[in-house]
């Protein structure tokens, strides 16, 4: 397939996308779009705004229409990293009495994971997205883990004057592609 037939499928897959996304957000055509050219471009977005402007749902309509598997994290201050990444519990077969450790997979492991309100946390626990959004992979007890293919975050920060916020540090900024203001 030539480039220019590649350019205008992608034109007229954006075009669906949009005209989808407006049955359930009015306006914010410019967010949307922006949203678009990062997930086109295999990146991830932060989206800046107070609460109650359908950041989420916007999100979760995206996963939704372009059929990818979804996770939203809501970032709270008591948030841990192995809430993030997933961990591993000790099960105990009853019927040899053998102990084994078995990954519990977090809900970083979804194509579009959805870290919300991600300034209402520590800085540690933020840095649990850093090598997943870096790398596409976590690693937990020295293993490295795939994540899933295709694999985008898309988090909402609310403005850092509102109360209970953290500043999200310069190596969490950088993998992000876009700062969107909504």
């Amino acid at each position: 397939m030539s480039d220019l037939k590649k350019l205008e499928k992608l034109a007229a897959a954006r075009e669906k996308i949009r005209a989808e996304m407006a049955k359930r957000i009015i306006g914010q055509e410019e967010v949307v779009d922006l949203i678009l050219i990062s997930v086109f471009s295999n990146g991830h977005s932060l989206l800046r705004g107070v609460p109650g402007i359908a950041k989420t749902l916007m999100v979760q309509t995206l996963a939704k229409i372009l059929g990818l598997s979804f996770h939203r994290i809501q970032f709270t201050p008591d948030l841990m990293p192995s809430d993030i990444t997933g961990s591993e519990v000790l099960e105990e077969d009853r019927a040899t009495g053998r102990r084994s450790l078995r990954f519990i997979p977090g809900p970083v492991f979804a194509n579009l994971v959805l870290a919300d309100e991600i300034n209402r946390t520590p800085p540690k626990t933020q840095a649990a997205l850093l090598q997943a959004m870096q790398e596409r992979q976590v690693t937990v007890s020295g293993q490295d883990l795939d994540l899933p293919r295709p694999f985008f975050v898309l988090a909402t920060e609310n403005p850092s004057e509102q109360e209970g916020t953290y500043p999200l540090p310069e190596a969490q900024l950088d993998r992000f592609l876009f700062l969107i203001d909504v």
